[in-house]
Order: structure tokens, then sequence, then C-alpha cells
């Protein structure tokens, strides 16, 4: 005898999570052996979505630009491991580090040429690039012609320029005054939202880092263990004067010199 089952509903689906960009387990960087050895960071652990902006903040010396450098591949993890999705990701550093015997569209055809990019496809690129950081009429200047916002956007389209799925920035804008950094927040976020990419970013000014993250991490003071992370649901496009970038900046801080405190 046969019984007739009644029909459950269908469900949807859950929402799939976005793919982790970037994962780091357990992660410590020890410099020097014995009793001279200093650890700049301890057992961290953290995660980052495709796509995701994420702020990292903490008193300086904490090791978040020793973070940099582990997920950039120019150094290695004492313990633990770091893992990267989608290729070698690309670093913007608090110093343009362009060349500057090359010219503004030279510098950013420079890691094309690298990758064995054809000319005619060099150019094409670096136009497209240029454009991006509305500096077409400043192609052929050489960067002691250039202002350091200038400079600065000259590096990032450079960055860009390798195609990476994650963009890694150690204080990019630490140098400059505050109506160029703020000037930039504004290019930066324009460029992320237009490109999809991943960013991680690193600062010691948390209002930057709540002006233009969807997430802050907040490291200890040395070693840099992760102590708190905040959501940061303020819709965008945000002023760091506002008084919600204000507040959360505050919170932030209040739980920063804590840690600094517990150290």
């Amino acid at each position: 005898m046969s019984i007739a089952l009644a029909h459950a509903p269908v469900l949807a689906p859950p929402p799939a999570l976005p793919p982790v960009a970037l994962r780091l387990e357990g992660v410590s960087r020890r410099h020097g052996v014995g009793a001279d050895a200093v650890v700049a960071l301890d057992t961290l652990s953290l995660s980052v979505r495709a796509g995701e902006f994420v702020c990292v903040v903490g008193a300086s010396g904490c090791g978040k630009s020793t973070m940099l450098n582990l997920v950039a591949g120019l150094d290695t993890p004492t313990a633990g491991q770091v893992h990267v999705a989608g290729g070698r990701p690309a670093l913007m550093f608090q110093e343009s580090a362009l060349f500057p015997w090359l010219t503004v569209e030279e510098n950013v055809a420079f890691p094309l040429e690298m990758q064995g990019v054809a000319r005619g496809e060099r150019r094409r690129r670096v136009a497209e690039l240029l454009a991006m950081v509305h500096l077409e009429s400043f192609a052929r200047r050489r960067p002691h012609e250039l202002s350091g916002g200038m400079k600065q956007r000259v590096a990032l389209a450079r960055a860009l320029a390798q195609r990476a799925n994650l963009l890694l920035m150690d204080e990019p804008f630490a140098a400059l005054d505050a109506m160029m950094r703020d000037h930039l927040h504004c290019e930066l976020e324009s460029l992320w939202q237009q490109t999809g990419l991943t960013v991680v970013f690193v600062t010691h000014n948390v209002r930057e880092a709540v002006r233009l993250g969807d997430r802050v991490l907040l490291l200890s003071s040395r070693p840099g263990r992760l102590v708190a992370e905040y959501a940061i649901d303020i819709p965008r496009p945000r002023r760091i004067e506002s008084p919600e970038v204000a507040r959360s900046a505050r919170e932030i801080t209040d739980r920063l010199h804590e840690a600094v405190r517990d150290a």
C-alpha cells in the first residue's frame, strides 16, 4: 500500500555568503630570537569578504604594517597561515614610491610592462587609469612636478594597473593635508565602488577608518592581536566631519585607549 506524502513547501535557499578574499589563521610574526626577540603579531585571525572595504586601526607599533607585508608576500609568518584568494595583491604605501626618472604614464605602465602586456594595450590601459584618477593632462609630467596628492593618485593608478583583486593600503594619505585627504577619500571610495576591489586599509586615524570602511578592525598594542571589530552601517557617501562618523570614531577611540592601557 502506498502512502501519499504531503509536499513540503519549497523554501528559497539562503543567500550565498560572499567568498572570502583574505583569511589569516593564527598568524604570528616574531623578529629576532631569544630574549631580544620582538613579537609584532600574536596569533592574529581575521577574514575579509570579497568586495569588502576593511580598515585596520591600532596604536603605533601594533603590527599593522607587518600584517600587510605578510599578506603582500613581502614577509613570511613565524606561525599560522595567510590565505589570499585570486592571486598576488597590490600594495600602496604611505610614500608614493614613484620612479623619479619616469613620467606619470611610464610609472603607471611599469607593472604592465613587467607583465608582458603589449605596447598598444599598455597605452590603452594607462589612458583609462589616468582618466579614473583625473590625471590625463599630467601624463607626460615627472613626479617632481606633482603635488603630494597627485603623486598618491599616480601610485593608486599604478596599483590598479596590476589588476589585483585585493588592494592593500598602508596609511596612504597620512602625509597629506586635511582637504586633500578628504578629496582622495571620495576618489578612493568611487574607484572601489566602480571596480569591486577588496580593500584592506591601514590607518592610525580612526575617523578616516569610519569614513571609509565597511568594518573597522582594532588591533592591540604590541604584540598585535584582534581585540574588537566594528560594522560601520552609516549610509554612503559619508563625511568625515559628520556626527555619525564622529560618534562611531569616539567609541572605537575609547576602546583603543583601553587596549593601550591593558598592554
